[in-house]
């Protein structure tokens, strides 16, 4: 049985790119979430008025990959200490945010957070956002698989 992971890292095109090059994820999905206007347009969620943030539905094969494994791909796809912004790219809808599906989710989520910021690894405080997995609005179709439909990389990992 396969398991949902919703992640939000800045721009999804790249985020969408790193999560497909993981072995056990079997589908994604690139759209909006975390908002309040229904079934929003990319042109309206620019804007950064309807509360959404870009973002990726990973469908995975729990046997093949963990949860765990997930959240991994998720801190090394991005800079998570960026508020509200990845590189050239700011407002709401660029931020780095965990949408969990169930309170595992939440508790890994949760953890890994934590480890990340008890690591040393980063200047700055974390600025992830751990937040319930709300209604997700997928994103036009020539959204879907940016990078590998033009046979560019995606994210640094």
């Amino acid at each position: 049985m396969y398991e949902t992971a919703t992640f939000a890292a800045g721009c999804f095109w790249g985020v969408e790119a790193a999560f497909r090059r993981v072995d056990g994820v079997v589908d994604t999905r690139v759209g909006y979430t975390g908002g309040d206007v229904e079934d929003p347009t990319y042109q309206q969620v620019c804007t950064d008025t309807t509360g959404h943030a870009e973002a990726v539905e990973v469908t995975f094969d729990p046997r093949r990959v963990s949860y765990d494994d997930l959240l991994a791909v998720f801190w090394a796809s991005h800079d998570p200490t960026q508020v509200d912004r990845q590189g050239p790219d700011v407002g709401r809808q660029y931020r780095s945010a965990i949408f969990v599906h169930d309170r595992e989710q939440e508790r890994a989520a949760v953890a890994s957070k934590e480890a990340l910021e008890r690591s040393g690894r980063l200047r700055r405080p974390v600025a992830t956002e751990i937040a319930p997995a709300s209604t997700f609005w997928e994103a036009e179709e020539y959204h879907q698989r940016y990078y590998e439909r033009r046979g560019l990389r995606g994210c640094r990992i």
